[in-house]
């Protein structure tokens, strides 16, 4: 019996899962809306080069027709985290420090990043992207919209 490192086991080193990167960046990160929500590491089983599509969405979600399902713009998620308001405290530049580290990491690890609003009052919203497996994977939070 030996007590060699793992490194000399001649076995390639593993690589960390998108959620184990990103949950760390998520460890009391709530998305502002009428309900602040926690945000969650998810994948996604749709692998094609193509753009995904309201549908697609629908389906990966096992969603019935009747269920509202949009794309919206990156903006539209980003900027309200992003902005610094000239009313914030030391904890609210807190968080958006928190939410740029978040979209700098994402950023660096998603390509064709697109965002989906399932619901209406209640909405899911969904951030996609590619990794560089090809798999694809991202965030869900939720924003109450009343």
């Amino acid at each position: 019996m030996t007590n060699e490192a793992p490194e000399s086991s001649g076995l390639p080193p593993e690589i960390p899962s998108f959620a184990d990167q990103v949950n760390p960046l998520l460890t009391g990160l709530l998305y502002p809306s009428e309900s602040d929500e926690p945000l969650e590491a998810v994948t996604c089983y749709l692998k094609q080069e193509e753009p995904l599509t309201v549908s697609q969405i629908k389906d990966w979600q096992m969603l019935p027709p009747s269920v509202y399902v949009e794309e919206m713009s990156e903006a539209a998620l980003w900027e309200p985290v992003l902005t610094e308001q000239d009313w914030h405290g030391d904890e609210e530049k807190a968080r958006t420090a928190q939410f740029q580290q978040l979209k700098t990491f994402l950023d660096s690890q998603l390509t064709a990043q697109q965002i989906f609003r399932v619901g209406e009052y209640e909405i899911d919203v969904y951030l996609l992207g590619r990794l560089p497996t090809g798999e694809r994977a991202g965030l869900k939070t939720k924003i109450v919209e009343t």
